[in-house]
């Protein structure tokens, strides 16, 4: 029986950069779940992030979930303690006591490459649950935090657990929303190969401030021995361009564009999650519109010992709805990609149901775990929430401009209580 779907509100930020809506920057909607995807401050020093975490933990969510970016130098205690001297010459900061300010906080669930699932409990709420992995790693570039070669790239993203609902990352993917002006694509191609494993539901992203916007990706899922291969993606035109309205990404069935993807976990639990509870105090369309999907239970058991997880549960404020008569997004075809490289043995104790594709696996070609009892995960939407338009160092003719927070409703599998007093998916 498939579970209830409710729609949940993300308001999506990136690239603040010590900007907020307490200095009128910008202005936060309302909305159940706050991401901001990294660079909170220029260069991290505490002083920077005690304000940033002032107007954040004032936000009205019920969920609050932040990674750091490069620019947030004292998070990245490694990197400041080799090099923290030439961004604080003048004040040395202590890397633990930055970090503790945001693994402190009553509000918000702070991510460092790490998962965590997510129950919204507030009554008035959505009453939804999403499993997130937050990373604010990004391809190294200048003398800057989180940073990682290619050569370490696939070792440090093979580790996003194959059930998340939404991967938060400070880098965008390559090819998706990460166009730069000097660089080109900028964005990860490692990271890309990942999603197309992964197949979230919402990919939140920044560093690229040009690349700012939206693109749904769906997956080509047609030929089990090609990994990595996208069928097309579609451009999010945005509808608070310009004016007053709010720049909104409808996914939901009520928006007539839901995205399709029903968080199916797979045969294999690879990287889990166990439960914690914590209760903080605080129109027409390019896309064939889709019947409302499938979710899931988010029940899960197994865990990969180099990830640190909880789940979270926030209590406080709900969601207003808007909805657009606009297409949101124009469809453009991609080429083929990916090759038919080894990847995974065949596995003998698989059941014969789901290896593969259906029947026993094709190839050793093929990317089992990946597949198996994963089809329903067919599109990802991208979204590159920069906040910041100009670019480091914010000294452009014009001075600093701002975009707007971007808003995705998406519909989300419901949980609730069992008998044993435990969070389970409504089934």
């Amino acid at each position: 029986m498939p579970s209830t779907l409710r729609r949940t509100r993300f308001v999506c930020v990136s690239d603040t950069h010590n900007s907020s809506p307490l200095n009128g920057s910008f202005k936060l909607p309302k909305g159940d779940v706050l991401i901001h995807a990294g660079d909170l401050t220029n260069q991290g020093s505490l002083s920077e992030l005690r304000k940033t975490i002032d107007w954040i933990e004032e936000a009205n969510f019920e969920s609050k979930i932040v990674i750091a970016g490069n620019h947030d130098v004292t998070l990245d205690s490694d990197f400041c303690e080799q090099h923290g001297s030439y961004f604080h010459n003048q004040h040395p900061q202590v890397p633990q006591d930055c970090i503790q300010l945001l693994r402190d906080s009553p509000s918000i669930t702070y991510l460092d490459h790490e998962a965590v699932v997510i129950r919204l409990i507030k009554e008035d709420g959505p009453g939804t649950s999403f499993k997130v992995f937050g990373s604010p790693y990004s391809p190294a570039q200048g003398l800057w935090a989180f940073g990682y070669s290619p050569e370490g790239a696939s070792k440090l993203w093979e580790e996003v657990p194959l059930d998340a609902d939404v991967v938060v990352t400070h880098t965008p993917p390559k090819y998706h929303c990460d166009e730069s002006k000097g660089r080109g694509s900028a964005g990860c191609e490692v990271l890309r190969q990942m999603l197309w494993r992964v197949r979230p539901r919402l990919a939140v992203c920044g560093h690229i401030h040009e690349g700012r916007g939206a693109e749904r990706i769906r997956w080509d899922l047609s030929t089990p021995n090609t990994r990595y291969k996208e069928d097309h993606t579609g451009y999010w035109t945005d509808p608070g361009s310009r004016n007053n309205k709010q720049s909104l990404v409808d996914l939901s069935v009520r928006g007539g564009e839901p995205l399709e993807n029903n968080g199916d976990d797979g045969e294999y639990a690879i990287f889990a999650t166990r439960s914690i509870e914590t209760v903080h105090p605080r129109s027409k369309s390019t896309f064939k519109s889709s019947p409302a999907v499938k979710s899931p239970s988010h029940e899960l058991s197994v865990k990969s010992p180099s990830l640190a997880t909880a789940a979270a549960v926030h209590a406080v404020g709900s969601a207003s709805v808007e909805h657009e008569s606009q297409p949101q997004f124009h469809s453009v075809a991609e080429p083929s990609s990916g090759s038919a490289t080894p990847f995974l043995p065949c596995y003998e104790k698989m059941s014969s149901a789901t290896r593969g594709r259906g029947g026993g696996p094709p190839s050793v070609h093929c990317d089992v775990k990946a597949l198996s009892g994963r089809l329903g995960r067919k599109e990802t939407c991208v979204i590159n929430a920069a906040i910041m338009a100009s670019s480091w160092p914010h000294k452009g003719s014009g001075g600093k401009k701002y975009n707007k927070p971007i808003v995705v409703d998406i519909d989300l599998p419901v949980w609730e209580v069992n008998a044993e007093g435990e969070g389970a998916s409504c089934e």
